[in-house]
């Protein structure tokens, strides 16, 4: 299945879902630049990519907040090939080693692919800890609402409403704009940017 660009050209794949942060150095463009990094691989096309959100760390406090975003892509690299190709982003921007939860130059997760269920060593899809962070649930029910979850059968904006706890999430001013941001988009019509 496929659609067609302006230009008549049928693109396919599957559409994805991937989180993007980063707390080290400037997040912000550090996280822009993902997603241009991201759009200019062969076999993924940005779609868009929500608002951009401070968020408090998850585990060690000692670190400074978190930018995230999450970006809607369609893409004909199989997931295996989507985590290499999302692993080179990371190091190419200089991501290294570091403790669990520890501060990052970026960070990109697959969260969704498809509705497919990935269980292999390195790589699990959905993300397994998507359900229970709002740092991911709330950009992502901005741009994918009525996504579901293909292990819960619950949409996105359902798993969202399931959270207790939404506290350290802001969303900011600055935005990933022309990069397929949310706004403007019909379909995303709450105030507060999260429907």
């Amino acid at each position: 299945m496929g659609f067609r660009e302006e230009s008549g050209e049928e693109i396919r794949g599957v559409i994805a879902f991937v989180g993007v942060g980063a707390n080290l150095g400037d997040p912000a463009e550090g996280c822009r630049d993902a997603l241009k990094k991201m759009g200019a691989i062969p076999g993924i096309r940005l779609l868009r990519a929500s608002s951009f959100y401070r968020t408090k760390p998850v585990g060690p406090q000692d670190q400074p907040d978190f930018i995230n975003a999450v970006a809607e892509i369609r893409t004909v690299l199989s997931p295996q090939r989507l985590l290499g190709v999302l692993k080179e982003i990371e190091r190419g921007m200089g991501r290294g080693d570091g403790p669990k939860w520890g501060p990052r130059v970026i960070d990109l997760d697959i969260l969704l692919y498809g509705q497919d269920v990935v269980l292999e060593e390195g790589l699990r899809i959905p993300h397994p800890e998507l359900h229970k962070r709002a740092f991911v649930l709330i950009p992502l029910c901005e741009i994918a609402s009525y996504v579901i979850h293909p292990e819960f059968g619950v949409s996105v904006r359902g798993l969202m409403d399931r959270l207790t706890d939404r506290d350290g999430v802001e969303k900011l001013a600055q935005s990933a704009d022309g990069l397929g941001g949310a706004a403007g988009d019909p379909r995303n019509s709450d105030k507060d940017g999260e429907g």
